[in-house]
């Protein structure tokens, strides 16, 4: 566990679904490089996976392959909750191929500690009429599955990945190269802190 980790009580605190998944959905492997499409409607892919082959636009260099958030396949418009009560800290739309389209960070207290939340490949509705410093509640909906053309590119998911880093944008690296590995696991933690145990 990371020292940062250690400061944050993560077990002290109820959170709220960020995703009403069903009870059956795949968990990806997607370390082979390989995408198969799931054979359930929601899928889960894995926090800090090495997923070669996989990130080959401008974007990501040819060198980040690692992945440090988790993502919850499903279809295009799924709403996507707040998990604490916060605020919104940064929104807005990540133009590159293979980034995340729109994107909402949120901002939550765990204790005295500041966590950051964001929301990527989200659709064009989920930042609109937002504003820094929107209060949001636990529970409330606060984005929606993009599709295609709006989202990266990808196939509808959200990211979700957790910060102890104050993003200074609407941008988080969502994966991020070997050798970035170590100080990236400590930055963002498992979202599984939050989101439960999913695998």
């Amino acid at each position: 566990m990371a020292l940062r980790d250690c400061m944050v009580d993560w077990s002290a605190y109820d959170y709220h679904p960020v995703v009403h998944i069903p009870d059956e959905y795949t968990i990806l492997d997607l370390s082979d490089g390989i995408w198969t499409p799931p054979q359930t409607k929601y899928s889960i892919g894995k926090y800090n996976e090495i997923r070669p082959n996989m990130y080959n636009t401008e974007l990501f260099g040819s060198t980040r392959l690692i992945h440090v958030g988790i993502d919850i396949g499903g279809p295009v418009g799924t709403p996507c909750m707040a998990f604490a009560d916060g605020e919104v800290s940064h929104f807005g739309y990540n133009p590159e191929p293979g980034d995340y389209g729109n994107v909402v960070i949120t901002r939550h207290n765990i204790g005295e500690i500041p966590v950051w939340a964001l929301y990527g490949h989200m659709n064009a509705t989920s930042i609109e009429g937002k504003s820094m410093g929107q209060r949001v509640s636990s529970g409330e909906e606060i984005a929606w599955f993009g599709a295609h053309h709006e989202n990266g590119g990808w196939e509808p998911h959200l990211h979700f990945q957790l910060s102890l880093v104050e993003p200074e944008t609407h941008d988080l690296p969502g994966v991020v190269a070997p050798e970035d590995r170590e100080q990236a696991l400590m930055d963002y933690p498992d979202p599984r802190l939050v989101l439960g145990s999913l695998y």
